[in-house]
C-alpha cells in the first residue's frame, strides 16, 4: 500500500474514533453541559461551579481525566463540576465567548451579587484533584454569619428573620458544609455560626460541635443529635423548609408556605443529596472503593426549562482527513528546510521501510498517522505547529545525520526535535507512538522543556547562546498532572 493511502486511512479511522468517543461518559461524576444547558445549569445556580472546557482529540485533557473525576466526587453535594466539550460544532461559539484559546481550560463559576450573573474566574492552580478541590471550596458562597455575644443575642431575638440554624464550633473557619447547607436554605433558613465559649454555655451547650435549629421566632431550639453528614442534615432542616431549587426562586421563600407543603419539588440540591452519600463515611477513598460510580443529573428543573426535542436522525458526517506529513526526499530538500544557519524549531521522522516497496514499518506508519493529526489540530485552532517532515532511508542524508547524532542506522524509526540557531537537538525516546505521547514531545518543545543535546560542529551546530534563553512560544495545553496524595475530605466537619 502506498505511503499516502495508508496515512489516509489510519487519520482516517483514528479521526472517526475520536469523534464518537468523547472523554467522560454517561456515568461520569463530571456533570456534562453544553451551549444550551451552561446558563440554566451553571451561570443560574446558587452553587459556584468548576466548568472545564476541552475537546476529545486533546492529550492533556485525557490525562487530567481521572483527577477531575475525583475531584468531582469529593465535591459532590458542595459544587458542581462540569465539563462541555468545545469540538461539538454547535459548542465553538460558546466556547469563543467563553476566551477558551487552548485546552483543557478551566473556569471557576462563582454565584454573583445579580441572579444570572455570576464570576468568573480562570483556574491557574495545579491540575490535581487536591488542588482543584481546594480552590473550588474556597470559592463556595457564604452566607454564614460569625457572631457571639451581644450581636448574636440581637440576631437570634430578630422577629424579621427567617428560621435560624445555629452552629456551634470551636473552629475559626466555617466549614464548606455549612457554607453549601446555607446555600441549600438561602431564604427560609438564616445561618449562624458561634466560637464563643461563653455565648454557647449560655445556650446550655456542653459539647462541640453542636448544631440547633429555631424554627421560628421565640420557639425553642431543637438541638440535632444525629451523624454530621449532608443527607441527615438537610432531612433535619427540612422539618422547615424543602431545599431550594436550582436556580433558586427570584422571591425568598416563607417558613409559613413552605410548611404547607408535604411534598418538595425535584431539585439540583436533591441531586447533590444522592451524590454526597460518599460523604456518610469518614474515609472517602474506602467508600469509592467500594461503591457505585456517582451521577449528577443533567437535566435538572428550572424556573424556564429547556424544551424536548426529539432526536432526529442526522446524515452521516465524512470526518476530515488530515493532511500527510510531506516527504524530503533529497538531501537539498531537508537543508533548505532545517539545516540553515537561521532555521528554527524542526520535527525529523527518519523512517524505514520493510522491503525495497514502499511500504512503511508498523511503528512508523503509527507515528506518522500521530504526527498529521497533531499537525491538523494545531491548523484548525490556526495554531503555530512545529514544521515536521519525513526524512526516507532512501534520502543520502539520513544516513549522515543518523551517524552524526549517533542515531541507530537505516532500518529503525527515529524522531528528533533540532534548532541550528540555537545549535541543539533532542531525542523522541518513548517506544509508544500515539498522539498523547507525540503530543506531549512536541508541547515539550514548543514551551522550552526538557534536556537538550548540543549540535555537532558536522551538522553546523554552534554553541547554544548562554546570554538568550530558550524562547517559550505560548502553551495550547496543560502538562499532565504529577501524581498526588487524596484530597482532604473535611467538608462534612462542623
Amino acid at each position: 500500500m502506498a505511503l499516502s493511502s495508508v496515512l489516509t486511512f489510519l487519520v482516517l479511522a483514528s479521526t472517526c474514533w475520536i469523534n464518537v468517543n468523547a472523554i467522560y461518559s454517561k456515568n461520569s461524576p463530571v456533570l456534562q453541559v453544553n451551549a444550551k444547558t451552561y446558563d440554566s445549569l451553571i451561570a443560574k445556580s446558587n452553587h459556584t461551579s468548576i466548568v472545564e472546557f476541552y475537546a476529545p482529540w486533546c492529550g492533556h485533557c485525557q490525562n487530567l481525566k481521572p483527577a477531575y473525576e475525583k475531584a468531582a466526587k469529593n465535591l459532590a453535594g458542595l459544587a458542581k463540576v462540569a465539563a462541555i466539550d468545545c469540538d461539538e460544532e454547535a459548542n465553538k461559539p460558546f466556547c469563543g465567548q467563553m476566551g477558551v484559546q487552548g485546552f483543557p481550560t478551566l473556569k471557576i463559576v462563582k454565584p454573583g451579587n445579580k441572579p444570572g450573573r455570576p464570576i468568573v474566574e480562570d483556574y491557574q492552580g495545579p491540575r490535581t484533584a487536591k488542588g482543584i478541590v481546594d480552590a473550588v471550596k474556597d470559592k463556595l458562597p457564604n452566607h454564614v454569619k460569625r457572631l457571639q455575644g451581644d450581636a448574636f443575642e440581637k440576631w437570634l431575638n430578630d422577629p424579621a428573620s427567617a428560621a435560624k440554624a445555629i452552629i456551634f464550633t470551636d473552629k475559626g473557619t466555617t466549614s464548606p458544609l455549612v457554607k453549601s447547607l446555607a446555600v441549600d436554605f438561602l431564604g427560609s433558613i438564616a445561618f449562624a455560626q458561634v466560637k464563643d465559649k461563653a455565648t454557647a454555655e449560655k445556650h446550655g451547650i456542653t459539647s462541640l460541635p453542636s448544631v440547633q435549629l429555631v424554627t421560628a421566632p421565640g420557639e425553642e431550639p431543637i438541638t440535632y443529635n444525629g451523624e454530621i453528614n449532608r443527607d441527615s442534615l438537610l432531612s433535619f432542616f427540612s422539618q422547615v423548609a424543602p431545599p431550594n431549587p436550582d436556580p433558586a426562586p427570584k422571591e425568598a421563600k416563607s417558613a409559613k408556605s413552605k410548611q404547607s407543603k408535604s411534598t418538595p419539588s425535584p431539585s439540583a440540591s436533591a441531586a447533590f443529596s444522592r451524590a454526597s452519600e460518599a460523604h456518610k463515611s469518614s474515609d472517602f477513598d474506602d467508600f469509592l472503593a467500594s461503591s457505585g460510580t456517582i451521577v449528577l443529573d443533567d437535566d435538572l428543573p428550572t424556573d424556564s426549562p429547556l424544551p424536548i426535542v426529539e432526536h432526529e436522525e442526522k446524515p452521516m458526517v465524512v470526518p476530515e482527513v488530515a493532511p500527510p506529513i510531506p516527504t524530503l526526499p533529497t538531501a537539498v530538500d531537508v537543508e533548505s528546510a532545517c539545516l540553515t544557519p537561521k532555521s528554527g524549531n524542526c520535527l525529523l521522522v527518519f523512517v524505514p521501510t520493510t522491503s525495497e516497496s514502499s511500504e512503511l514499518s508498523q511503528p512508523a506508519t503509527s507515528a506518522l498517522a500521530s504526527l498529521a493529526e497533531i499537525a491538523h489540530k494545531y491548523d484548525k485552532r490556526r495554531a503555530s505547529m512545529i514544521p515536521t517532515y519525513v526524512v526516507p532511508d532512501d534520502n543520502p542524508i539520513s544516513t549522515t545525520i543518523r551517524q552524526d547524532l549517533g542515531l541507530n542506522l537505516a532500518g529503525s524509526l527515529e524522531v528528533i526535535a533540532m534548532n541550528m540557531k540555537r545549535g541543539w537537538w533532542r531525542r523522541y525516546s518513548t517506544e509508544a507512538y500515539d498522539v498523547v505521547d507525540l503530543e506531549s514531545f512536541v508541547d515539550a518543545i514548543k514551551l522550552g522543556d526538557g534536556s537538550k543535546s548540543k549540535l555537532p560542529t558536522s551538522l553546523g551546530g554552534i554553541a547554544p547562546h548562554s546570554s538568550e534563553p530558550e524562547p517559550v512560544e505560548a502553551a495550547e495545553t496543560v502538562a499532565e498532572p504529577e501524581p498526588e496524595a487524596s484530597p482532604t475530605t473535611d467538608h462534612d466537619e462542623l
